[in-house]
């Protein structure tokens, strides 16, 4: 903000360290896949880099309009989501935005807005003024159209609505936003996912079991398909609960506040499987539930054993088949699933609240998450490493990409935030030996909890005895595990970082001003020195000593047990603080506690410690400014005069009805320190030269010397302080060693006692005083020349008065801050004749109330800004910069940027980069760069092992550092780009040091591994599996050619097809299939599943369904079962159930005709027995899919796909054709499979897959030109070229006739030889993207933090 002394001209740099997070924030978190952290706190949102735990930026959302005088509050955040829009690469027609980094946000009132972190400003309110004003419970993107996602939110207690974000509505009203409403009401609505596997897809679910699974097919209320399910559960514990909070029991149904506003403690959640497409896993307070969408039906349920809390949340493990549930008492059980069926076994359980280190009450944990992009990058790593033969030799546990050990099967980092203001980022590791990676849980230690029909689970023997708990699941020892997976996989659970953020409601705030005179604790001579840190006493107890220099928590002391009701600083490297609690409400009396904090021992010495309760409590404390001297002041009781030394000593009480003391601020400037580590936030570049031992040489200004004289007529170790009486009489009093003396000032000639109100707040720097009352009158005197001035705010009382910091060239008396009683603040100039006619009033800051203020002395140079510091009721900490305009001098000072934060390391955030930057990293990455150009020579990386093994060290030339120039686009570019991104290099913000070793490994790989590492860096899930599958599916496809050539010249070579022909011919349609000969470990494919094309994935998927669903009753179910077996081709299976129906079901003729139609198939014998069974008559129409049954049985499989395919059910189409299609027939199947899913579900990922494994290459890029992405078309022309190289020279040198045959078939990709045209355009297209990439990089600012 800035003071105009003609014009009040005011802007705002402001820094904000956020208080901790709460239950009133609906324990709201998202993890996006670039890494970055977003939570509420209070009416704050805090972005914070996942992979540091570093603050990235906190920033409040904008008060709501008010409709009365006073300006409203905002209130509690309950939900944020990142979007999950890429980054947008279509430069050529459109300007680059950052669209990538938008934040969906809503509150208490029901508002919705979508934000800009890095512009710290709102984009666009969706809902800005809702009414009636239910608050929003969650949020949830959702894919709408294919380049723009709608957003869902479930409102009040059981209201879903749907709005637009597409820039088509922005020129709408808020109302025209939202295109679909559903009213579940009398349900509580609980939570929002998106389907993985379908992103137009979404559940809800409520906390009594109501499940809504939901489709958008377009931004209109017709195109939006609901479908209700009911999952059973026991809610009798949420009938009591509605009991309770009912108003004289008259429920709670006409309520507009959600459910987490309701029922805080009552969690539900749901999570899609990653790997298995329709399953669905639901927790509820104590009972965890597999449901399957397609069968509409549970798979699994499972109740909590004894001693375990309720559950919280439920994360499904994105590489592997594990469950974590977190429970509100802090644990986390870790659940696996059996084998062969859908069974989850509880095998660990761990602690995510230490008991060790933590206050009492423990605190709570609010929400965990899992981090996406570590995960994309250990498929990366997997795929691309040469272990046990890696470029490195050493094993790093807190790598998450270190796989040289064996024992170490998985890693997993999560992140979990807690109502201290902490933020806990853990390490889950899956230990065990690679050839006992196998699921060996069924045996005889497991007991069945629940009897309920087949639904049981099986559990650790002795898991629910509360006496073995903490000796079995102690965290962080892998020895402490359930015996029956101690030989075969174990967790360990590691903290591996933590970020302190504020730890409660912020009561106190306290800035060091030092004196000359101040020494150093450790004693000396040596004078102690302004240093950036603000103590900030808690509600909890706690004191938070921030650094300011980077906005963060240096300290936290645990002192008291109750509020923290004063706290000052003692020097610079102490503090005193003081509590009291009330004995009794009858007796009275108080307990008062005062402690002496050292910030460098971090011990807490209590003194005055008295055996009984006290008439009075303490009312405040006042230090001066060398430390040496402490006011106690109680209420209705004697000031005590204590001398703060190693142990303090009581000098004398002063029995005088004070209403206001305060000491003298320092008056002489602070000495500049030598030095890069004294430089603190605001300092100046010309800096005030300084002698050896840190005096200032600098000479006090003319307009000082009167004050300058009045010091040096006193001793030099004389302090003193003014005060006011409750009759308004005014005095100072001088303190030297045990004597205090009257300063005998000059009065003023006019009365200052005021007729109408008490003094209430006081600033005292030699030689002026200034004093505030009750009425809102502010007074000022000189105690050396007696002059003296007053003017009223007009305002309500006054209750803190602090002085701005002076240095040489300040005027006489400067600005002061003005705190009022209805917490709203303003800055006056008292040099001016008329303070008030140019005080900048800022009558509430956006939002929040103002607790306290101060000035920040750390002022080295009268053009450095001013910086308030300010302690809000929403118990954030913020710093607010004040620039002074000066008209009158011809001068003007314009806001001065902020010098950079001082970071312990590198925030290394490529996704937080200027579009143009990110992009050009990108490329960069997609290119290939030699690994040494990320070792840097700034001191920031010298400190921190940075060296990758293995690489060498170019100076000069940037072109030294590409590995090749690529074929296609602007040769030039790629070094263009190194100029562009060379200052994030030698900062060290590009790549991690473990990033950086895992790139020297992948750029070894070829292409197709580099544009995976490089899409899963910026968090592009989908595209970065989609570059793992290329190689596969290329594969794929150049088998399929041999295939043809080996037909039209037979060779006697053999293929992979053929091998995968003759494996599926082995499999016996007249036999039960036998599923799970081989066994596979369940914890290594993932979310690699969901890009599945080849025959035997999709054949081996259905089958480990199958298990799944074979206690499951009704017809429905049945029609389902008998659908899967043939499309496995188990007829035999297929014909038993079906003649298994009951004469009585109204399917019993249908299944009779396919059973006598199937059984033909089969055998002679069990066709027989199938027409025995079978009446005559069938006149009854039977479902679509029966039909294909039918087609099946006569072996017309092409038409039974294309029949599935009409009908919608593609995964099934293509299970059948992976059954009994081979060649151009299964092509055919899935190029319309990709079709469905590029136009349909918008996945260009997954069609991309499907094309390249159909063989339609040219499709493949004709979708991502379409896509306005040229980037990714010339880098798939780059991979296809590759795998296609690769191929043929894996066919060896054959020099016989059939071997060059083949080579001849195959010298070329179909669809993109070089001389294509669209391989041409594609090529041209890009070069056109690089030379605008480079400049809209060279017109972008490298971005400072």
């Amino acid at each position: 903000m800035s003071l105009s002394r003609s014009q009040p001209n005011t802007t705002t740099t402001e820094t904000i360290l956020p208080g901790p997070p709460s239950r009133n924030n609906f324990s709201s978190l998202d993890l996006s896949s670039s890494n970055l952290l977003a939570f509420p706190s209070g009416s704050s949102i805090s972005i914070v880099d996942a992979l540091s735990l570093q603050l990235i930026s906190t920033f409040p959302l904008p008060p709501p309009h008010s409709s009365t005088s006073s300006p409203a509050l905002s209130p509690f955040i309950t939900s944020v989501r990142f979007t999950p829009s890429p980054l947008n690469r279509n430069l050529l027609s459109t300007e680059p935005s950052s669209s990538h980094l938008l934040l969906a946000a809503a509150d208490r009132h029901g508002r919705i807005a979508l934000l800009d972190f890095r512009l710290k400003s709102v984009v666009l309110w969706l809902e800005p003024d809702p009414n009636p004003k239910s608050g929003i419970q969650d949020l949830c993107w959702i894919l709408s159209r294919s380049d723009s996602y709608a957003l869902a939110a479930i409102s009040g207690p059981s209201s879903l609505s749907l709005y637009t974000t597409s820039g088509a509505a922005a020129t709408s009203t808020a109302s025209n936003y939202c295109f679909f409403k559903y009213e579940a009401s009398p349900e509580f609505l609980s939570c929002i996912r998106r389907d993985p596997f379908d992103s137009r897809h979404f559940c809800v679910i409520g906390l009594k079991g109501l499940l809504l699974s939901v489709k958008v097919l377009a931004e209109s209320e017709n195109d939006v398909v609901v479908k209700e399910f009911k999952i059973p559960t026991d809610y009798s514990d949420l009938l009591r609960l509605e009991k309770d909070v009912a108003p004289s029991g008259g429920g709670v149904g006409g309520s507009l506040a959600p459910a987490s506003a309701v029922f805080p403690l009552y969690s539900v959640k749901l999570a899609f499987s990653p790997q298995w497409r329709n399953i669905l896993f639901v927790t509820f307070p104590r009972e965890l539930v597999v449901f399957d969408l397609k069968y509409k039906t549970v798979l699994f349920s499972a109740a909590l054993p004894r001693g375990c809390g309720k559950f919280l949340d439920v994360l499904p493990d994105p590489n592997n088949e594990l469950l974590y549930c977190a429970h509100l008492d802090g644990k986390l059980s870790i659940w696996r699933r059996k084998e062969g069926e859908q069974v989850h076994v509880m095998c660990a359980m761990e602690e995510l609240m230490p008991s060790i280190g933590t206050s009492v009450p423990s605190p709570s944990v609010l929400a965990v998450a899992i981090c996406q992009s570590e995960s994309t990058l250990q498929h990366v790593a997997k795929i691309c490493s040469d272990a046990p033969d890696s470029p490195s030799a050493e094993v790093d546990f807190d790598n998450p990409f270190d796989f040289c050990d064996d024992s170490v099967h998985s890693t997993t980092h999560m992140i979990s935030i807690s109502d201290d203001g902490k933020v806990w980022n853990w390490l889950l590791t899956a230990e065990g030996t690679g050839d006992n990676l196998k699921d060996t849980v069924a045996d005889s230690h497991e007991i069945p909890l629940i009897g309920d029909n087949a639904n049981a689970v099986a559990v650790t023997d002795g898991l629910g005895k509360e006496s073995r708990k903490q000796q079995e699941f102690g965290s962080g020892n892998k020895n402490r595990l359930p015996s029956t997976l101690s030989q075969d996989l174990s967790f360990r659970i590691s903290l591996v970082g933590q970020l302190q953020l504020l730890s409660s409601t912020v009561t106190m705030l306290a800035v060091p001003s030092p004196s000359l005179i101040a020494t150093l604790a450790r004693g000396g001579s040596y004078p102690a020195v302004a240093v950036p840190l603000v103590a900030l006493g808690t509600q909890c107890g706690t004191i938070d000593v921030v650094d300011v220099s980077a906005n963060a928590v240096a300290a936290s002391f645990s002192v008291h047990n109750s509020t923290v009701r004063g706290l000052r600083w003692l020097g610079n490297s102490r503090l005193v603080s003081f509590s009291y609690n009330q004995v009794s409400e009858k007796n009275g009396g108080y307990n008062n506690r005062l402690v002496v904090t050292c910030l460098r021992s971090g011990l807490n010495r209590p003194f005055r410690v008295l055996q009984k309760p006290e008439r009075a409590p303490i009312r405040a404390l006042r230090t001066s400014s060398s430390g040496r001297y402490l006011l106690i002041l109680f209420r209705d009781a004697p000031v005590e005069v204590w001398a703060m030394t190693k142990t303090p000593i009581m000098l004398r009480s002063l029995a005088l009805p004070f209403t206001v003391l305060e000491w003298t601020l320092p008056t002489v400037p602070r000495p500049v320190q030598n030095g890069p580590s004294k430089q603190v936030l605001w300092s100046s570049k010309d800096q005030t030269p300084v002698a050896q031992d840190g005096a200032s040489t600098a000479k006090e200004p003319a307009s000082e010397s009167k004050a300058g004289s009045s010091d040096a007529s006193q001793d030099d170790t004389a302090e003193s302080f003014a005060f006011a009486l409750v009759n308004g009489a005014l005095g100072v009093f001088e303190v030297h060693g045990r004597r205090i003396r009257d300063f005998r000032p000059k009065w003023p000639s006019s009365s200052f006692v005021s007729s109408d109100g008490l003094i209430t707040a006081m600033a005292y720097r030699l030689p002026h005083v200034v004093m505030g009352d009750r009425s809102g009158n502010i007074r000022w005197w000189d105690v050396t020349t007696g002059h003296s001035s007053s003017f009223n705010t007009h305002r309500e009382g006054i209750r803190r008065i602090k002085f701005s910091p002076v240095v040489p060239g300040d005027r006489s008396r400067g600005l002061i801050a003005v705190l009022f009683y209805d917490n709203t603040f303003s800055i006056f100039d008292l040099d001016l004749p008329d303070p008030l006619a140019n005080s900048l009033l800022q009558p509430l800051f956006p939002g929040t109330l103002v607790l306290e203020l101060d000035w920040l002395p750390l002022r080295t140079n009268k053009n450095d800004p001013l910086v308030l510091c300010i302690a809000g009721a929403d118990s954030s900490f913020r710093l607010v910069e004040v620039n002074i305009i000066d008209k009158k001098l011809g001068h003007v000072l314009q806001p001065r940027a902020i010098k950079e934060k001082f970071r312990p390391m590198p925030i290394c955030s490529p996704i937080l980069l200027p579009t143009p930057h990110a992009l050009a990293l990108r490329m960069i990455l997609q290119l290939g760069v030699q690994p040494s150009w990320f070792n840097t020579c700034s001191t920031t990386i010298d400190k921190r092992p940075h060296l990758i093994p293995g690489t060498a060290s170019f100076k000069g030339d940037l072109r030294n550092y590409i590995i090749d120039l690529p074929p296609v686009g602007d040769s030039v570019v790629p070094e263009m780009l190194l100029k562009v991104l060379d200052p994030y290099r030698r900062e060290g913000c590009i790549l991690d040091d473990e990033t950086a070793r895992l790139y020297a490994v992948v750029v070894k790989k070829g292409c197709a591994a580099r544009f995976a590492f490089a899409a899963a860096i910026f968090g592009e899930t989908s595209e970065a599996l989609f570059w793992l599958q290329l190689p596969r599916a290329l594969k794929h496809l150049m088998d399929k050619l041999v295939t043809k050539s080996t037909q039209k010249a037979p060779v006697s070579a053999s293929t992979p097809e053929l091998d995968d022909v003759a494996m599926l011919n082995r499999i016996s349609s007249k036999g039960k299939s036998v599923i799970g000969t081989e066994k596979k470990d369940p914890l290594s494919e993932g979310q690699l599943r969901s890009m599945a094309f080849q025959k035997e994935e999709l054949w081996e998927s259905a089958c480990e369904r199958i298990p799944w669903h074979e206690k499951l009753e009704g017809e429905e179910a049945i029609q389902n079962r008998v659908h899967e077996l043939v499309s496995i081709g188990n007829l035999e299976a297929a014909v038993s159930l079906l003649l298994s129906t009951s004469p009585e079901s109204s399917y019993f003729y249908v299944n009779a005709l396919r059973a006598v139609a199937l059984s033909s198939a089969v055998s002679r014998s069990l066709h027989e027995l199938a027409v025995k069974v079978v009446a005559a008559n069938m006149v009854q129409t039977d479902r679509s899919l029966s039909g294909t049954h039918l087609l099946c049985a006569v072996g017309r499989y092409q038409e039974a796909c294309s029949q599935l395919q009409d009908a919608g059910c593609w995964t099934d189409a293509a299970t059948l054709a992976a059954t009994h299609l081979s060649g151009t027939d299964y092509a055919r199947v899935l190029l319309r499979w990709a079709n469905h899913v590029l136009h349909t579900e918008h996945n260009i990922w997954r069609a991309l897959i499907l094309y390249v494994a159909a063989g339609a290459l040219q499709d493949a890029l004709e979708a991502l030109r379409e896509a306005q992405q040229p980037d990714t078309a010339s880098m798939f022309i780059l991979a296809c070229h590759e795998g296609h190289a690769q191929f043929i020279s894996n066919l060896g040198n054959s020099d016989d006739e059939s071997g060059s045959s083949i080579k001849d078939a195959l010298a070329g990709l179909p669809g993109l030889n070089p001389e294509n045209e669209d391989v041409i355009a594609v090529g041209e297209y890009y070069g056109q993207y690089q030379r605008k990439l480079v400049h809209l990089c060279m017109d972008s600012q490298p971005f400072s933090d």
